[in-house]
C-alpha cells in the first residue's frame, strides 16, 4: 500500500470507474474475466483496474505508430505514476488504478517493467535469442503476476512470486504462439532468430503462411516450453489466499487450453486464431477445482 493520502472519489465516481475497467476486461479477455469472477468483490474490482491499466498501454502499441504512439505511451506512464502517487487524472482507469494501488500493495516497479516491455514493441525490437523472448514475456505479462499476487494475498514469499511470474510468462508465450499470423501482418516476429535457424524456418516461410514439418516442430517445441512454464506457475497457486486460488487456476487452465486448440489445428496460426469456447472453459472448472483440492497444503 502506498504512503500517500488518497483523495477518495465519491462512491458513484469510483463505481463508474470500476465498471469501465470491468467492461474492458470482459471485452478484451474473456478468459481473464472468467477467472476474475471468482475473486471476492473488492479484490475483483482491483484486478479489473490492474487489467484495464495494462490493456490501456498495450492498446497504444497495437493501434498506434510512430511519434503518436511514443507520445501516448509516455502519457500512459505519466498517468500511471500519478495514479500511484494518489493524483489520478480524469480517466476512469486512472481513478480505479489509484484506488487499487492505495488499497493493496501493488508495486509500481511492475508497471515500470511493463512500460519497458511496451517500449520494446515500439522500438521494433528484434528477438535474436530465447533470452530476448523471455525478457519480453517477463516484462509485458510475467510482471502482471507481481500485480495480482498482492491483491490475492499469498504465503511463500519469493517462491510464490516467482511462480506468479512464470504463469504470466506462460500466458504471454501462449499469446505469441496464437498470434503468429496476426503479428506478421503488423510487421512483428517474436520467434527468436536462433530458434528459427535451429528448426530451419525462414522469414519467407512465415510469410507464405504454410505449416511445414519444420514449422510444426518449432511450434511443438515452444508449446512444450509454455506448458513447462504453466507447470511452474501452478505450483504457486495453492499459496494464494482464499478464492483467489480458484480464480487464478481457472484462468491458467483456460489459457493453456489455447495450446490444445492450436495443436488440434495442426499448429496453423497464420489465418486462424486458436481459442477456447465458453462451454469448454466452463467444463474446465471442475478440473481446476479438483487440482486445488488435491494439492498439498503449502508451508509457511
Amino acid at each position: 500500500m502506498t504512503d500517500v493520502t488518497f483523495p477518495f472519489p465519491s462512491k458513484s465516481a469510483l463505481a463508474q470507474a470500476v465498471a469501465h475497467c470491468q467492461d474492458m476486461t470482459r471485452e478484451h479477455s474473456k478468459t481473464f474475466y472468467l477467472g476474475s469472477r471468482f475473486f471476492p468483490a473488492q479484490q475483483r474490482q482491483a484486478v479489473w483496474a490492474v487489467y484495464a491499466a495494462c490493456r490501456d498501454g498495450d492498446d497504444i502499441v497495437d493501434e498506434r505508430s510512430g511519434d503518436e504512439a511514443r507520445a501516448s505511451l509516455d502519457d500512459w506512464w505519466a498517468r500511471t505514476q500519478a495514479a500511484f502517487a494518489g493524483q489520478p487524472g480524469g480517466h476512469p482507469i486512472d481513478t480505479a488504478l489509484s484506488w487499487a494501488a492505495h488499497t493493496y500493495p501493488i508495486p509500481l516497479s511492475a508497471f515500470a517493467e511493463l512500460h519497458d516491455g511496451l517500449r520494446m514493441d515500439l522500438a521494433g525490437h528484434e528477438y535474436r535469442t530465447m533470452d530476448d523472448l523471455m525478457l519480453y514475456c517477463r516484462r509485458v505479462a510475467g510482471v502482471v503476476g507481481f500485480m495480482i499476487a498482492p491483491v490475492s494475498g499469498y504465503s511463500g514469499g519469493e517462491r510464490t512470486l516467482h511462480a506468479a511470474l512464470m504463469l504470466g510468462q506462460a500466458m504471454q508465450l501462449t499469446n505469441i504462439l496464437r498470434d503468429v499470423g496476426e503479428d506478421l501482418r503488423r510487421g512483428r516476429v517474436y520467434l527468436p532468430h536462433t530458434l528459427l535457424t535451429e528448426y530451419g524456418v525462414t522469414r519467407c516461410d512465415l510469410e507464405r503462411g504454410v505449416v511445414t514439418p519444420e514449422y510444426r516442430a518449432l511450434m511443438e517445441h515452444l508449446s512444450d516450453l509454455a506448458r513447462d512454464w504453466y507447470g511452474q506457475g501452478r505450483a504457486g497457486i495453492p499459496c494464494l489466499h482464499g478464492s483467489a486460488r480458484l480464480a487464478v487456476a481457472t484462468a491458467a487452465r483456460a489459457y493453456e487450453g489455447i495450446l490444445d486448440d492450436l495443436a488440434r489445428n495442426d499448429f496453423d496460426n497464420f489465418g486462424r486464431r486458436a481459442h477456447v469456447s465458453g462451454t469448454r472453459k466452463l467444463m474446465m472448472l471442475p478440473q481446476a477445482w479438483w487440482e486445488l483440492r488435491s494439492a498439498p497444503t503449502p508451508a509457511g
